[in-house]
């Protein structure tokens, strides 16, 4: 993607497949998303999942996105979301879809004029979405913004096809996240819990009235599961799926 981005080489949508088959953790997700967004001559991206009815912050059913922090914080706290054009749009169809906020009809005299004045002073007044599910059916979409010129028929082609590839493994990637912390047993995770908290390895076993070489083999075994090559790894990959704290 890099190279692409360089060479200002328009991207096509086979250019990025073996890309997000090779992507390991939802971090390597948000960096190719990032140079996705370049490429696309865009300046956030979002990928979320479609928020229930009874759902009131974009935030908690956002799966990734680099949007502005400020941004996000002032849409959820004015209380946008329910009454979002784009929200009911992803409801009522499964088709790509590009939103301009100026001139879209959508809430009410207030929010709107107030949802306008955020977009714009971010710079992201141009979305494109690209709704789409994963294989137990949740439905999602992923989305572009930014104030670049409008989308061609065949970029917006090619990211369909990329959004159905990254919405995936994104799902893939939770459910191997998912089968490791049941893989884990409870002495596994003990010991990983000391471990990130600076103990070594003879410090545990006096802790969990366990021998310095059963330690060791619990926190070995803990890092084969978690498919890492060492215990510093194993405990920020246990940190990053929440499996210690």
């Amino acid at each position: 993607m890099a190279a692409l981005v360089q060479a200002g080489a328009s991207p096509r949508g086979e250019d990025y497949i073996e890309e997000i088959g090779r992507l390991k953790t939802q971090f390597d997700v948000f960096r190719f998303m990032k140079g996705l967004t370049e490429a696309y001559r865009c300046r956030a991206f979002m990928v979320v999942n479609l928020p229930p009815i009874t759902s009131f912050e974009l935030q908690s059913n956002s799966v990734i996105n680099n949007w502005p922090a400020e941004l996000l914080s002032i849409y959820d706290q004015e209380g946008l979301l329910p009454s979002s054009p784009v929200l009911r749009r992803l409801r009522s169809s499964t088709l790509p879809f590009v939103y301009e906020v100026a001139s879209t009809p959508n809430r009410e005299e207030s929010k709107s004029q107030l949802a306008i004045a955020l977009f714009e002073r971010f710079r992201m007044t141009r979305f494109i979405y690209l709704p789409t599910h994963d294989v137990s059916g949740i439905r999602g979409a992923v989305s572009l913004a930014g104030d670049r010129e409008l989308f061609s028929p065949e970029e917006i082609k090619d990211l369909c096809y990329i959004s159905i590839h990254v919405f995936d493994r994104l799902a893939e990637i939770r459910s191997l996240d998912v089968r490791v912390i049941d893989a884990l047993t409870d002495r596994e995770i003990d010991c990983l819990n000391w471990t990130a908290a600076g103990k070594t390895s003879a410090e545990i076993a006096e802790i969990l009235s366990l021998s310095e070489h059963t330690v060791n083999h619990y926190l070995n075994r803990a890092t084969k599961k978690l498919d890492t090559v060492n215990r510093t790894q194993a405990v920020a990959k246990a940190l990053r799926v929440g499996l210690i704290k």
